[in-house]
């Protein structure tokens, strides 16, 4: 009875078109675990945004193609404790970070440069 309950989970899992999983290599390709651990995995994100997951971050994996055959990684949990406004967005990378507030401010932590030439050096 357990051996088939665990075998019915496994196949749950299986059909599920998006899996929660922590990444095992981190860059693009990318290797997560999910059910198994899975490798060499594209990584996308909103258009004009690059990023690179990092590893044992935990990422959403889709499974792209007719029959779920082409698994990709789309995105990485967002974290509560950047405790964000509804509307504000954030780029970070846990040393820097850019904060557009709905109010119109935006928040730069960490040296900033422009051109090369340094602007702004952290505090």
């Amino acid at each position: 009875m357990w051996l088939s309950e665990r075998e019915q989970r496994r196949r749950e899992r299986e059909r599920a078109a998006a899996l929660v999983g922590e990444t095992t290599l981190g860059g693009d390709p990318a290797g997560a675990y999910l059910d198994g651990e899975r490798r060499a995995l594209p990584v996308f994100g909103p258009g004009g945004y690059v990023w690179r997951p990092a590893p044992g971050q935990q990422v959403l994996v889709i499974k792209a193609g007719q029959q779920g055959e082409a698994p990709c990684v789309a995105g990485a949990l967002c974290g509560e404790q950047w405790q964000l406004e509804p509307g504000e967005v954030l780029i970070h990378n846990g040393e820097a970070s850019i904060r557009l507030r709905m109010d119109g401010t935006v928040a730069v932590t960490g040296s900033m440069t422009l051109n090369g030439r340094a602007v702004m050096t952290a505090v």
